[in-house]
């Protein structure tokens, strides 16, 4: 195993009408004067923003609202999050969503905090530091951005779509309530399901030391995940289900269940993230339909890992060879991201790249990670482009 710091700052409020707490929450991290930020009209539809501007009232606490950010967060919507948090003299970010309400507010508190243009922060050339504090009252159980120090952010210029952490942009509390997930469509709540174990999945297939208890940890959230995932897909209402998959969704992305790695793989998420900037596709959809073709184009370099997962997680008999065990457990994977309508491939994702398009989206993947990315398998530019045409058949 390899040494390790764990460090997961962010108060958790967790269960039914949570949502009541957020002012006296924002309140004992000294914020005067809020920027509510969250994205299309589900907030506003369902009396969330309502309860929480009361919550602030309350506390006698003053905030300004900005709406209308996308799946893909915009940098042009960051820009304007800063320049009226500038204005309004705002010292706390709240956001109020999934991932993508997340990872812009975070992105605006870099902008106010930090001089320069923000962008420079996630194409790596300047380091944040400092943040404004925020906070996040959850409503999509998906990326676990609520507990992680991570933020990705689109520019529409270019379609690029790069991510940047620190420790500063840790949210200081995240408020969560499984019923607000309730009114999710059934794709998204699969989209977030499918993003929440690739979390997982991606701090798992390392050839790198491990620690047995790490992969307990690790395997049971998974576990958890596909069965709840099952549960949601036919009776979405099923509170207890949501709260399952909500919690497990934070404890995917805090760094948790990678404790003692060598800090993970990542490489499907890299992938995605062009696919998601040239083609603006759900996260989640991306991110199970390349993961086959990136398993299948891996697994022989990082064998006793896919073995593993395949008995361990998919419930796979270890009969054969370890081979036809690990490729077994890869089959059974798409098999479940099928049975909750998720794509598989490019084509059941509904894009279909040409040539140049697939050699532009390895190019841009390999500079975003400077020039290789893995740990189950190192990939270069010819292998992203290999896997991307693998997904493309």
């Amino acid at each position: 195993m390899y040494n390790f710091q764990y460090y997961v700052p962010t108060r958790v409020v967790f269960g039914k009408a949570a949502e009541e707490e957020t002012g006296k929450q924002v309140k004992a991290q000294n914020g005067t004067k809020v920027l509510i930020h969250y994205g299309g009209g589900s907030v506003v539809r369902s009396g969330l923003l309502d309860r929480i501007k009361k919550s602030l009232d309350e506390e006698q606490i003053a905030y300004v609202e900005l709406g209308g950010v996308m799946p893909n967060p915009r940098l042009s919507l960051v820009y304007q999050g800063i320049d009226l948090a500038k204005k309004e003299g705002v010292d706390f970010i709240l956001a109020v969503g999934g991932g993508s309400t997340i990872d812009s507010a975070k992105a605006i508190a870099y902008g106010v905090a930090n001089e320069g243009d923000v962008w420079e922060l996630f194409e790596h050339t300047k380091t944040a530091n400092a943040c404004l504090p925020i906070g996040v009252v959850l409503t999509i159980a998906a990326a676990g951005s609520e507990t992680s120090s991570d933020s990705v952010i689109t520019k529409e210029e270019g379609n690029a779509k790069r991510a940047y952490g620190s420790e500063y942009a840790r949210p200081k509390f995240a408020i969560m309530n499984p019923e607000l997930t309730m009114t999710l469509p059934d794709y998204q709540t699969a989209c977030g399901c499918t993003d929440i174990l690739m979390h997982t999945m991606e701090r798992y297939f390392t050839n790198g030391g491990n620690m047995e208890i790490t992969d307990s940890i690790a395997e049971g959230l998974m576990r958890t995940v596909i069965k709840n995932a099952k549960i949601l897909h036919d009776h979405p209402q099923d509170y207890d289900a949501r709260a399952e998959v909500m919690w497990s969704g934070s404890l995917s992305h805090n760094d948790l269940t990678g404790c003692g790695n060598d800090g993970g793989d990542f490489s499907s998420h890299m992938l995605e993230h062009e696919m998601g900037g040239m083609y603006d596709v759900a996260h989640g959809a991306g991110l199970a339909a390349i993961w086959g073709s990136w398993a299948r184009y891996v697994y022989q370099d990082c064998l006793p890992r896919f073995q593993r997962f395949a008995v361990n997680v998919m419930g796979v008999l270890a009969e054969g060879s370890d081979e036809e065990t690990a490729l077994k457990g890869i089959e059974a994977m798409e098999d479940f991201y099928r049975s909750i309508d998720m794509p598989t491939s490019f084509g059941e994702l509904g894009i279909t790249p040409t040539e140049e398009e697939l050699k532009e989206l390895a190019h841009k993947c390999s500079i975003a990670c400077g020039g290789s990315q893995g740990s189950a398998k190192v990939l270069y530019e010819e292998d992203m482009l290999a896997i991307y045409k693998m997904a493309a058949r």
